[in-house]
């Protein structure tokens, strides 16, 4: 991997992990581009070790919030007075909403990495999700705001979190499906998708370090992909919570199906492998 291959899937990154397109399904779409095994065990850690950085930019531009949460949380473990409050609530709905995805993601590790690294994947993934996306959107309520979420929405929102260790699922787009479908207005979903995903990611990147550094890739090109996806991933991020705001969802899922289709065409033609 070149420093040059670095930089273009650290700006991938930056720029689809926390929108709901699948950057795991774009990243593989991008390594295959750029001429890298995407099956390779090294180039799948590279992918998942750079989401280091899009952590660094989630945390930085939610500080405050995740320092309040903290910080109720710590509290309310030893001064029952703090137990009710909804920053207390909110530090337990985000470690047991992460639950589900830390302990499937090491159990299905070698068929993540493996057998589904296809882009025959990756294509039906993304197409197929993007249903879910926009059923969402036009049946759920989207009256709820973050303050009125509950431990059913954060469990549910964190069991369906782990379709998204599928490449092309997109696991911002399945926690903020899961939340729509519940009820919650679109800017409460995609804070929740942030802070589920800080465990998620953190725990993902630790786990692939090791294969990273080897193969073929290598500290460099690691440490530049990182800090090229801290840099474009908090500039996504900040773009993504005013986009929410005013708009649907569903461009995303339009944009999936269109990337989809435009992969399987490619797929059928022989002009791509699917690995």
């Amino acid at each position: 991997m070149t420093i040059w291959d670095a930089i273009i899937l650290g700006i991938v990154e930056g720029l689809t992990e926390f929108l709901p397109v699948s950057s795991t399904g774009h990243l593989t779409i991008a390594s295959k581009a750029l001429g890298l095994p995407i099956d390779d065990a090294s180039v799948t850690a590279f992918t998942a070790v750079i989401q280091f950085g899009a952590i660094a930019a989630v945390v930085l531009y939610m500080w405050k919030d995740i320092q309040r949460y903290a910080v109720a949380w710590f509290k309310g473990l030893t001064k029952p007075e703090h137990r009710g409050t909804f920053d207390h609530r909110m530090g337990w709905y985000v470690i047991i909403g992460s639950l589900p995805i830390c302990f499937v993601g090491f159990l299905a590790k070698d068929i993540i990495s493996g057998p589904l690294r296809s882009l025959w994947w990756v294509a039906g993934s993304l197409i197929g999700w993007s249903f879910f996306m926009v059923a969402a959107e036009r049946l759920g309520s989207k009256k709820r705001p973050l303050e009125k979420i509950t431990l059913t929405d954060a469990i549910v929102m964190g069991i369906i979190q782990c379709l998204a260790l599928i490449p092309g699922v997109s696991r911002s787009g399945a926690t903020m499906t899961a939340g729509l479908f519940r009820g919650l207005e679109r800017v409460a979903v995609t804070k929740v998708a942030f802070l589920l995903g800080i465990p998620a990611l953190v725990g993902a990147a630790i786990f692939e370090l090791p294969d990273a550094m080897g193969g073929h890739v290598g500290a460099v090109p690691l440490l530049v992909g990182t800090v090229v996806s801290f840099i474009v991933g908090y500039a996504s991020v900040a773009w993504l919570i005013r986009f929410v705001a005013k708009h649907t969802t569903e461009v995303f899922a339009f944009y999936r199906v269109l990337v989809g289709i435009v992969i399987l065409i490619l797929l059928a033609t022989s002009t791509i492998t699917a690995t």
